[in-house]
């Protein structure tokens, strides 16, 4: 890494958790991984309908690399009961890198989610055989009879995570997007198969910052001081299991600024300069490459992008755009993303 004053040398970062929707939207986010500061991309399945196939998932990745082909993507299957353990041995075999699981009804586009893990136990077997990664959305559905609700709904689902890694210990699992401190306890006292990602809103948001603010709403929503004082003590600790998953998940405008507004922060474009500005603020730059660099890639044991060069951030007052745009055959798409309007500390040259 270079001197911490003015300029700062990364390798290129790998972000192992983004939404890249498709259509349109695809079309105009997936450009932006780059200047953003990534070249590799972790692509969640939960589009409309869900990747749920090797061949679903083979045929995005092929449509992603004709938009940006400077990108590694690794690519995902939607955990549904149709998911057989045939399955996924063929899908490992074509490269397909994990398969997420999202609880029924928790977050966008989460409709065929998970309601019980036991049916999917000889799937998990299969996956373990074959080294694919399982990714969890770490919450339970709000039951107000059973008193959750999505303030603690985290939490809730952390007994489940034990469960799996005590029943698969060889089973790679990671936990997404924590949000809570009991998330970061949970995560340090198993063992070296168990990893979490980190999202950059979550290190810089509680719940006052998205209460009746659409565009720092997203799900699992920002907690208490407190929660957020863990994530960013185990990111200046240096701990080598948490590591980047933005989570960064557009919408358009209109979805975002009503009143059922979307889940969903938006961060890609300039994802490793929020990341810049929040670890120099935080007085660790010095972690910020094994953060979004490093610890993840050798989690899910992948060295891509790291034999491309370096990217270079200067120190300036550079302000996030108000608004990215694209002109589509329907009009003009508009998405607005973290920070809008404001001043950043860091910017890629």
């Amino acid at each position: 890494m270079a001197t911490p004053t003015d300029t700062l040398t990364l390798p290129y970062a790998a972000d192992f958790h983004v939404h890249l929707r498709h259509g349109d939207m695809m079309r105009m986010v997936t450009p932006t991984l780059r200047s953003g500061g990534v070249n590799v991309a972790y692509v969640m399945p939960n589009l409309v309908p869900p990747i749920k196939t090797t061949e679903e998932a083979l045929r995005y990745k092929a449509e992603l690399e004709a938009i940006e082909p400077r990108v590694t993507y690794l690519m995902t299957l939607y955990l549904t009961p149709e998911l057989t353990p045939e399955e996924i041995h063929k899908a490992a075999a074509a490269g397909i890198a994990g398969v997420k699981s999202y609880p029924r009804g928790v977050t966008t586009n989460s409709d065929a989610g998970v309601e019980s893990y036991e049916i999917y136990y000889p799937v998990f077997e299969a996956m373990e055989a074959c080294g694919m990664v399982l990714n969890l959305h770490g919450e339970v559905p709000s039951d107000a009879d059973k008193g959750v609700c999505v303030l603690n709904a985290e939490e809730k689902f952390l007994p489940w995570l034990r469960t799996l890694h005590e029943r698969f210990p060889r089973l790679r699992i990671v936990l997404e997007h924590a949000t809570t401190k009991a998330a970061v306890d949970m995560v340090k006292s198993l063992g070296d198969t168990v990893g979490c990602t980190i999202t950059a809103h979550h290190l810089c948001l509680v719940v006052d910052d998205w209460a009746g603010k659409p565009h720092s709403f997203c799900k699992p929503v920002a907690k208490y001081p407190y929660d957020r004082q863990a994530l960013r003590d185990v990111v200046k600790e240096g701990h080598p299991r948490f590591f980047l998953g933005s989570d960064s998940a557009p919408h358009t405008r209109n979805t975002k600024e009503c009143a059922q507004a979307c889940a969903g922060v938006y961060t890609t474009p300039a994802l490793v300069p929020y990341l810049a500005a929040l670890f120099d603020e935080l007085n660790c730059l010095d972690k910020l490459q094994g953060f979004a660099c490093d610890f993840g890639r050798r989690f899910y044991g992948v060295q891509a992008g790291l034999d491309e060069g370096a990217m270079t951030l200067k120190r300036g007052n550079w302000e996030v755009p108000s608004v990215y745009a694209a002109a589509t055959e329907n009009g003009s798409l508009e998405v607005v993303p973290f920070k809008a309007g404001q001043k950043l500390g860091w910017q890629l040259q």
